[in-house]
């Protein structure tokens, strides 16, 4: 993507986030029974879409890496620009819903299934990325890094299904649900839609921008590698007499 049309897409990204913004404060109404803190709502539902997205991202590219066939390395550092996307909005996920749990449970954290299970994801994938700094070689890397990536990813489905295999605090899917009757209407319903398709444009912008870092890195430490052999080889060879 040359440089214009990576420009373009940040200012589309930016739109999307600034009419995002101006739905939910002004256009979206109040909810009966949650108040304005249903704001919060345009904010942690894309946050989490995109820690599921995310993380499907980094598990498919993690299979990839490991069949033979399709092994690149751009795989691997795909998959591990996607789950760096991915732990930042986790992160998100957890405050917001803490903002979001003050006012409506009366208490900033509950040991509830879906946030146990959500802070349990967060600290699998903060230990996947621990991880990517260890190995001596990318293959040695990218080997452990894919099995990790997707023993991980076994806690999304839990996850999800959590307030429907427990009793919990947490409400029910508002799209997303057994019955598959959403919750939400009308302009609610709208904002909801756009802000997640906002979030998902800020997810590929930012893996986007990540990969590319990744990729520069990546060269600069084979350069360096060569370097070093190249070196060593050279402090071998015999002096001439």
């Amino acid at each position: 993507m040359t440089f214009l049309r990576k420009r373009l897409f940040g200012i589309v990204v930016l739109a999307a986030l600034a009419i995002t913004a101006l739905f939910a404060l002004v256009v979206s109404p109040e909810d009966a029974q949650q108040g304005d803190a249903v704001r919060l709502l345009y904010l942690h539902v894309p946050t989490a879409w995109i820690a599921y997205l995310a993380f499907f991202v980094t598990a498919v590219s993690s299979i990839l890496w490991l069949v033979p066939r399709t092994r690149r390395v751009t795989w691997d550092l795909l998959a591990g620009a996607s789950a760096e996307v991915g732990v930042i909005f986790t992160g998100l996920t957890l405050v917001l819903g803490s903002l979001w749990g003050r006012p409506v449970w009366g208490v900033w954290w509950e040991w509830d299934a879906r946030l146990t299970t959500t802070a349990i994801l967060f600290f699998l994938y903060l230990g996947y990325l621990a991880l990517r700094r260890t190995g001596v070689t990318a293959d040695e890397r990218g080997k452990r890094c894919a099995i990790a990536a997707l023993i991980a990813f076994a806690d999304v489905p839990i996850v999800h299904f959590s307030v429907t295999w427990w009793q919990t605090l947490h409400q029910t899917g508002t799209v997303f649900n057994p019955e598959l009757n959403a919750q939400i209407h009308g302009s609610m319903a709208f904002t909801l839609v756009f802000a997640v398709g906002a979030f998902t444009l800020l997810y590929g912008y930012l893996v986007m921008r990540r990969l590319r870092i990744a990729e520069l890195e990546e060269g600069l430490e084979d350069r360096e590698l060569e370097l070093a052999i190249a070196e060593r080889v050279r402090s071998e060879q015999p002096v001439p007499a």
